[in-house]
């Protein structure tokens, strides 16, 4: 796999990057057109780079100052049969599939922290599901309502900017989250007093014992423990961008289902199970973030290595 670089190159940087870029042996097809920038004018320089030297490189030239003098565009190839991609993979240090491209992971972080009508609109449905699955029992819609569920996405930006020290992504992102699941649990509070109050369902099938979906609201050790296992494997996959591993992330916190639970007990005035909803909101949460700032943290060290690795066999 490997990465493709696009630079807009203000003239006086274009013969450092190109020369930075021809000289490291995980870059390749440097290719440079002088002058094709025309507002502002600048000139475009393009190259390959293997996925596991991508931060590296990118974290050159962002010290360089390209970052804030001109620009920088990549896209990633996962299919490249030739052999100049496969003796970049030779050149690198690490796995491809291990990679972790932390520009891209910072930009999907702060993408995370920016209120949207989508993201707004995913957690209320899915705490409204969730509540209809705690009135039915029914264990297949707690799992629909943990995949419809967007917090994951936040929770990542919460670990990524404990880990950056990025304080006020950290913030933002916290913020959001408290926002976004207070707005859906009153929202769907509302619904659930007025459904209640009309004959939908009645205070006892809320209250009574509930063999299915009754683990929503009583945390215990194993709940800690699942939310430190899945918020290490979110973190994971959504550095290295494996996104099929996120839905077995979803699936295995009950943050939205303890949400809709809440948002039920408010709405049927049962309050004996209020107090488990939030403890069980709290704890996942609470799991996910440690787990998930560990995970990145330790990524961090390693591919600071591993890149330090990579610049002595690219100074030889």
């Amino acid at each position: 796999m490997i990465v493709h670089l696009r630079l807009s190159t203000p003239a006086d940087m274009t013969d450092p990057v190109v020369g930075l870029l021809v000289e490291d042996p995980r870059v390749t097809d440097v290719t440079l057109v002088r002058g094709a920038g025309i507002e502002p004018p600048r000139d475009v320089v393009e190259a390959d780079v293997a996925r596991e030297a991508a931060s590296d490189v990118l974290g050159t030239l962002t010290r360089m100052g390209l970052g804030t003098r001109g620009g920088i565009s990549m896209t990633e190839t996962t299919v490249a049969p030739c052999e100049s991609a496969r003796e970049l993979e030779r050149q690198a240090v690490g796995s491809p599939d291990d990679a972790v491209i932390w520009d891209v992971v910072l930009s999907h972080a702060e993408s995370a922290t920016r209120h949207t009508v989508s993201f707004h609109a995913f957690l209320g449905l899915a705490t409204a599901l969730a509540a209809i699955a705690v009135i039915t029992d029914s264990p297949v819609l707690v799992v629909g309502a943990m995949v419809v569920g967007p917090e994951f996405g936040t929770i990542a930006a919460i670990c990524c900017g404990l880990a950056f020290g990025r304080w006020r992504l950290a913030w933002r992102a916290l913020v959001m989250l408290v926002v976004g699941f207070a707005a859906a649990i009153a929202v769907v509070t509302v619904i659930a007093f007025v459904s209640h109050e009309v004959g939908m369902f009645t205070r006892e099938q809320v209250t009574a014992p509930r063999p299915l979906t009754g683990f929503i609201w009583h945390p215990d050790r194993w709940s800690f423990v699942v939310a430190l296992l899945a918020g290490a494997a979110g973190a994971l996959a959504a550095t290295i961008g494996r996104a099929e591993a996120m839905v077995g992330v979803f699936i295995s916190v009950t943050t939205v289902p303890a949400a809709g639970n809440l948002a039920l007990a408010l709405g049927a005035r049962a309050p004996e199970e209020i107090t488990g909803s939030v403890l069980q909101l709290i704890v996942n949460v609470t799991g996910m973030v440690l787990a998930g700032t560990a995970v990145i943290l330790a990524q961090r060290l390693v591919w600071s290595r591993l890149g330090r690795m990579g610049r002595g066999t690219a100074g030889h």
